[in-house]
């Protein structure tokens, strides 16, 4: 027995939390790297002033969102009864696309934000580096959800 009809009121509600936790999980990605070059600017010390905030704010909320957000589109395969399935090609790669998002997250990010709020200068980099990966992985993202290829 389905929780919801596809497209019905209660795949709808779920499909709302999925597209807000997408938001919350990448706000960060694009904020951040305008707040370092603001800092930048005004002769601050960027590393600690941003690592500091980004670490924990990684660890609490843009992580667990990410993670979410998997789980709720996960719901949604399951809700949509024979619209959509998971063995579906572009469910499967949208799977390994948010698993390598998991790993860069919480394997690479997180910990290379907390080397920079110790002032580890070398972690700034990795931290870039992460961030650029995450646009990469989210406009692949956003095309496997919009275009569906191989449906």
């Amino acid at each position: 027995m389905l929780f919801a009809a596809y497209r019905g009121t209660g795949y709808n509600v779920v499909l709302l939390l999925h597209i807000l936790a997408v938001i919350v999980a990448f706000a960060p990605a694009f904020v951040w790297p305008f707040a370092s070059v603001k800092l930048k600017k005004e002769g601050k010390q960027v590393g600690p002033a941003i690592g500091a905030l980004a670490a924990g704010n990684t660890a609490k909320i843009h992580g667990p969102a990410l993670v979410l957000v998997g789980l709720l589109g996960f719901g949604l395969v399951g809700m949509s009864d024979k619209y959509i399935k998971f063995d579906q090609s572009w469910v499967m790669a949208a799977m390994v696309v948010w698993f390598l998002m998991l790993g860069i997250i919480f394997g690479l990010m997180l910990p290379a934000e907390k080397k920079s709020a110790n002032g580890d200068e070398s972690a700034d980099k990795l931290v870039s580096m992460a961030g650029g990966i995450m646009h990469l992985l989210l406009v692949v993202m956003l095309y496997l959800m919009i275009f569906k290829p191989g449906l």
